[in-house]
């Protein structure tokens, strides 16, 4: 069969920078001559780029791949599975032996090797018993990054600007997966931004597993200040924000660009993991309550209107309720804008496996429910004073009533965090456009609703 009767379907689970090693593979299969569609019951190949960080994010990647594997034939249409990214690179033997239906895996390593491996199924189609594909060695790396790729939106764009991580957290795999931390060349990153803005995309998000880390390797110091700063130079871009930083990694001199540069978002994302010392260094977490509440005054101080989320984690192996109750305490000090809680699920191949004192499920599911509702009241609490605010508002989609457009300030991250609806004016709102608003309504929990001025 020619390349371009194949039709091929591609899913990104998990993490952002997962949708970016997605949207290459895209790019090459369709610069390859292949039928690139979003539909996975039409087509002859699926592809799934799976997420292996925690317990649901391999759930949910299991679940996918066997959703995929009731469309193959003789039930479907579907010919050939591919299954690839953090779970083809933790457990490919498992995949090929436990989900037959799986015609090859790709590890993280391998995301360049895609229009070879699909040319290899297509010339196998009819072949009964072919051999599985198992490309798993090495992990992460640049090779496969295309500066001209296939986006998934209009009205923003991620931007990889690093592989792996250099932390060794005791409960993280991460590391495992992709590798020590290493950094992307300025040049490419500045490179592949222009082509972004080219295309008209106004607002480009930074991703790494610690961006605050760039450079430290390639350049032997922290870089990211100095890669805003070339960024923003950048004609087009309007907004440019900051993903995954680190407490240790937030200098002065980053702090300073972020509050002194008009295209760099007042925003943080920076995952402080929990709030009891005792915690923090069983988890191999460089931070501390101190550092953590310094670094915190520094930039409400030069940025008082820096909206910063955060992630924790409760049920972690050795935490007391005096743990937990510390932990409560400092996020109420420390007033986060937004935050995601996780459960701890022991991950093979970690320290905090098989550490002693694992905390009981039932416990696990209280602490969570108590931190969220404890969040609910921080957010509602820090979101009211945005009332009556004017802010830029990117538009990225309308509501599903037609009723509103969907959007978000530089407040808000995408796919995380809550969303700003704008009320429909007379004068179309062009998807991707940045329009002056005013919050008129924070009634809710988290969405904001806003009308253009």
């Amino acid at each position: 069969m020619e390349r371009s009767e194949i039709k091929i379907t591609l899913l990104a689970l998990g993490c952002s920078k997962n949708l970016i090693d997605c949207e290459n593979m895209s790019t090459e299969l369709r610069n390859a001559g292949y039928d690139v569609i979003s539909d996975v019951e039409n087509s002859d190949i699926v592809v799934i780029n799976t997420c292996g960080f925690i317990e649901s994010a391999k759930k949910e990647a299991i679940d996918a791949i066997l959703v995929c594997a009731d469309h193959k034939v003789p039930e479907g249409n579907v010919k050939k599975l591919i299954v690839t990214g953090c779970l083809s690179q933790r457990y490919p033997e498992d995949i090929l032996k436990e989900l037959p239906e799986v015609d090859a895996v790709l590890g993280t390593a391998h995301y360049g090797d895609i229009v070879g491996v699909v040319d290899r199924l297509v010339s196998e189609m009819d072949v009964q018993d072919a051999e599985k594909i198992n490309l798993t060695s090495g992990v992460g790396g640049f090779s496969h990054l295309v500066k001209d790729r296939d986006l998934s939106t209009e009205a923003y764009a991620w931007l990889k600007i690093g592989e792996g991580c250099r932390h060794r957290c005791s409960f993280c795999a991460i590391p495992l997966i992709r590798g020590t931390f290493v950094s992307r060349p300025m040049e490419d990153i500045i490179e592949e931004a222009k082509i972004i803005a080219s295309k008209g995309v106004k607002e480009i998000v930074l991703a790494a597993q610690d961006t605050t880390n760039y450079g430290i390797e390639l350049y032997g110091e922290r870089c990211l200040s100095k890669l805003l700063r070339k960024l923003s130079e950048i004609d087009g871009i309007e907004l440019i924000r900051v993903m995954y930083g680190y407490m240790d990694g937030i200098t002065p001199d980053l702090i300073e660009e972020m509050a002194n540069n008009p295209k760099v978002a007042h925003y943080l994302d920076i995952p402080v993991q929990h709030g009891s010392d005792r915690i923090l260094k069983a988890m191999y977490r460089r931070d501390n309550a101190e550092l953590i509440t310094s670094r915190l005054e520094k930039i409400r101080e030069a940025m008082p209107d820096c909206i910063i989320r955060t992630t924790v984690m409760v049920g972690f192996p050795g935490e007391t309720e005096e743990d937990f109750q510390v932990m409560k305490e400092n996020l109420k000090k420390w007033k986060f804008d937004r935050l995601g809680c996780f459960i701890f699920s022991p991950e093979e191949g970690t320290p905090a496996y098989d550490m002693p004192d694992q905390v009981d499920e039932e416990t696990k599911q209280r602490r969570y429910d108590e931190i969220y509702e404890l969040q609910k009241e921080i957010s509602a609490e820090q979101t009211k004073k945005r009332l009556g605010t004017v802010t830029k508002v990117n538009i990225c989609s309308v509501s599903d009533d037609g009723i509103f457009y969907v959007g978000r300030s530089y407040g808000e991250s995408p796919e995380v965090d809550p969303v700003i609806y704008v009320a429909a004016q007379e004068d179309e709102l062009k998807i991707g456009s940045f329009v002056e608003c005013r919050i008129v309504d924070c009634s809710d929990e988290y969405d904001m609703t806003a009308v253009t001025v």
